[in-house]
């Protein structure tokens, strides 16, 4: 049985990715609004978590996750074609929040929350693109932890609730890894900022 501590993390770090051979700064989390996080919750993927845990607070870091590591290949199959009606909203199609390149909240037949991007709205169908924003690439993550100590009960049970949708926010910045939106937060980026290297 694992009886180490739940550490309460918070770090302040900018992305870089790479698009069409060139490096550009994805996501930014500020000292002053850093992404919070608890460990060994699943809140994060693995192989950021596994970077950032043993580091003390202060500790700078600059890692490179993998394609696989991060959010996997690319899949051509996982974008679809769906109803403009799947997305209308008291019978008019909602033009204020599907236009290309906007992130949506979904929800399939069996009640599973995910997100896509809106690749294309077309006459009578939308195309939608289920992959995360970050698919196919490798996550280049520079920055320092700003808190690294063992998580209370309560944070825990925080970070909980978040994550079975019970409100309560855990997260601090306003990139994906932070600010509330209508899940929590955590789970792909909801403002259109184009995706976020640290949670699922």
């Amino acid at each position: 049985m694992d009886t180490t501590p739940n550490k309460y993390i918070t770090v302040a770090y900018e992305l870089y990715a790479d698009f069409d051979g060139k490096r550009e700064l994805v996501e930014k989390a500020p000292v002053e609004h850093p992404f919070q996080f608890i460990s060994d919750l699943g809140v994060t993927l693995d192989a950021f978590e596994a970077q950032i845990k043993p580091l003390k607070k202060g500790d700078k870091f600059d890692f490179t996750l993998s394609v696989e590591e991060a959010y996997g290949e690319y899949e051509d199959e996982r974008v679809i074609e769906v109803g403009k009606d799947v997305f209308s909203v008291d019978g008019r199609f909602d033009s204020e929040h599907i236009y290309p390149g906007n992130v949506v909240p979904l929800m399939n037949a069996d009640g599973a929350r995910f997100h896509g991007t809106i690749a294309e709205v077309k006459d009578k169908t939308v195309t939608v693109d289920l992959n995360h924003p970050l698919a196919g690439k490798a996550l280049n993550f520079v920055g320092e932890v700003t808190e690294n100590r063992d998580a209370t009960k309560d944070e825990i049970q925080g970070m909980l609730n978040m994550l079975s949708g019970e409100g309560g926010c855990g997260c601090g910045c306003d990139s994906c890894g932070g600010g509330c939106d209508d899940e929590g937060c955590c789970g792909g980026d909801h403002h259109g900022h184009g995706g976020c290297g640290h949670c699922h």
